[in-house]
């Protein structure tokens, strides 16, 4: 009897294991099976000084705080142009604005708009890889491309019909000023499948309009109303980014989602009486090579998968769709340039050590030629940056970024060689023509 006892204990036991190894098995595959849902953030218009997390000591952002402590952060980050259309479709795509074509914000003047759409339906997207995987997407926000499906979206708020206002969001540039009930509503319906979310909103964008409770907070007698006004956005998109955080936390999604965030371009207040650029910007910051114009954090956060942490790494918004496409499993159709910025955060050996970027013309010249459009390629290879202008007899400019962050002091002129070694890269990278 104590045999037999002891036989049906062991069977028991091994029955028992082989269960609870094969559920373990299953809640494995299953893992591994389900990618993380994507929720991408993406600021506009925004300096990227202008954050607590990056040392701004007078503007608020505690929500972006808190992401930046959950995240491994990059502060070290860039956007390959500062203008809004080829920025946003560089980061759906994955690709520098000479290889997706879409360079400009508008065509040249007189040239039907819808001509331009031809480059966003011929080149891979985010949401049209991520479709494979079984995702359902939403645009919201800031999208120049006309109509959302055009992008590969299963869902979205841009109409894009330029009868009705269409050109760069239509009905969704209401995200965020107006709420984000189109986004949890979306997700709700969501359901079991993995979704993603493209949140551009129209924030802290002009027209610098926030809630007069936010206004009262940084207008002093010794700020001008403008810049007093542009902190304040900066405080109103904070607040929204908080909201869609404490909605992940509140549904018990943030464990199972990616949430990554970038600025499309910078920006830095103009506060004189005048104009001095296309719009009221200073002159190194939007449309230009300069940091103020293409630097970023960017910031990556998925529980359990990424462990919180600061790096100096150069990173690039390019980096973005890999790295999306990777954490969901998903190999790209042919070759992206950017790196996988998850091995960055395994420490895995990475083979970059410098990152790229070209400016262009607001209005196109040639929308089918990106080097028509070109005004200026730059590279930074820490602390190195090199500006090139397109022009004709135009000054190389070289900065060294850890002393002179505000790139105020041109070396080109007693730093030759690294002004050869650096033109030669760019060169390699992309000739501009």
């Amino acid at each position: 009897m104590k045999r037999a006892s002891t036989i049906i204990v062991l069977l028991i036991a091994a029955v028992s294991a082989h269960v609870t190894f094969s559920v373990k098995s299953l809640v494995a595959r299953e893992a591994k099976d389900h990618p993380p849902n994507v929720l991408l953030i993406i600021s506009d218009d925004q300096a990227w000084t202008d954050f607590g997390f990056m040392g701004h000591d007078v503007i608020r952002t505690p929500n972006l705080d808190r992401l930046a402590r959950e995240s491994a952060t990059f502060t070290r980050g860039y956007v390959p142009t500062s203008l809004c259309r080829a920025s946003l479709a560089t980061i759906i795509t994955g690709l520098y604005p000479h290889q997706h074509k879409i360079t400009s914000n508008d065509p040249p003047r007189g040239t039907d708009r819808s001509l331009m759409l031809r480059h966003i339906q011929a080149v891979p997207t985010l949401p049209r890889l991520l479709a494979k995987k079984g995702f359902t997407s939403l645009q919201t926000g800031k999208w120049w491309e006309g109509n959302y499906s055009l992008g590969g979206f299963t869902h979205g708020m841009t109409h894009g019909d330029p009868t009705r206002g269409g050109r760069h969001g239509d009905k969704g540039l209401a995200i965020g000023r107006q709420g984000l009930k189109p986004i949890f509503d979306f997700i709700e319906t969501a359901g079991e499948q993995p979704f993603f979310v493209w949140y551009a909103p129209f924030l802290p964008h002009e027209p610098h309009n926030p809630p007069a409770r936010l206004l009262a907070k940084y207008n002093t007698s010794d700020r001008p109303e403008k810049l007093a006004r542009y902190f304040a956005m900066c405080e109103w998109f904070d607040e929204t980014c908080g909201d869609l955080l404490n909605y992940l936390d509140e549904h018990h999604l943030s464990d199972e989602t990616l949430v990554a965030f970038v600025v499309d371009n910078g920006w830095i207040q103009e506060t004189g009486p005048r104009k001095t650029t296309r719009g009221r910007f200073a002159p190194k910051s939007k449309l230009s090579p300069y940091d103020g114009g293409v630097r970023t954090p960017i910031m990556l956060r998925w529980p359990g998968h990424i462990k919180p942490a600061r790096y100096d790494t150069l990173a690039s918004s390019i980096d973005l769709a890999p790295t999306i496409l990777s954490a969901s499993s998903i190999h790209p159709p042919g070759e992206l340039p950017g790196i996988n910025l998850l091995d960055v955060c395994a420490g895995k050996p990475i083979q970059r050590d410098a990152v790229f970027g070209a400016i262009y013309s607001h209005n196109a010249v040639d929308i089918l030629d990106p080097a028509a459009n070109l005004s200026y390629r730059w590279c930074v290879q820490w602390p190195w940056k090199l500006i090139l202008p397109r022009a004709a007899g135009g000054t190389p400019e070289l900065y060294n970024l850890d002393a002179d962050p505000m790139e105020t002091k041109n070396l080109a002129a007693v730093q030759g060689t690294i002004v050869e070694e650096l033109t030669q890269k760019v060169n390699d990278w992309w000739p501009g023509k």
